[in-house]
């Protein structure tokens, strides 16, 4: 992984590290219900919850928490495709603001932050150490849509 400089003291292109990191985002998914993928006020974009095709389960149960950490960044890989939808470019992006992460698990599962880190990982190498710091939950629940053992939603500082 590299520092992030884009060289003169500015911050790597968000685009420039997907295709150093061999990342190719995902077709933006159908919503699954009345809303809309997201909604643009003011300089934030909140990003709807994004949950990831091909992860189902209970984390605890027939899952692992290894399960569950690649449904996370494959999530985070759709709330990505969705903010360059929104944006045009990920390089608008001046910050993520927040996330909030569901774990499908069993009662006893307390390891929900764990899970939810792989997509926090994957924003802090695309998008460095300051934009990709974030405020974030992560929390444990008994089911989420479509059976996915993952889903997060994001909240995205934009530049002008």
């Amino acid at each position: 992984m590299t520092d992030g400089d884009g060289g003169a003291g500015e911050p790597a292109s968000p685009e420039r590290r997907l295709a150093e990191l061999g990342i190719r985002l995902p077709p933006l998914r159908p919503r699954a219900g009345n809303y809309v993928g997201y909604v643009s006020h003011g300089e934030l974009l909140f990003l709807s919850g994004q949950g990831a095709d091909g992860h189902v389960g209970h984390v605890g149960a027939d899952r692992t928490t290894v399960d569950g950490r690649a449904a996370a960044r494959d999530c985070m890989l759709n709330l990505l495709a969705q903010t360059r939808d929104a944006l045009g470019s990920l390089d608008r992006v001046e910050r993520i603001v927040k996330l909030l992460g569901f774990v499908a698990c069993t009662p006893d599962f307390r390891d929900a932050p764990r899970v939810i880190d792989a997509a926090s990982d994957l924003v802090h190498d695309v998008f460095g150490p300051e934009r990709g710091a974030h405020a974030r939950s992560a929390i444990g629940v008994a089911a989420l849509p479509l059976g996915f053992l993952v889903e997060i939603e994001m909240i995205v500082a934009v530049r002008g």
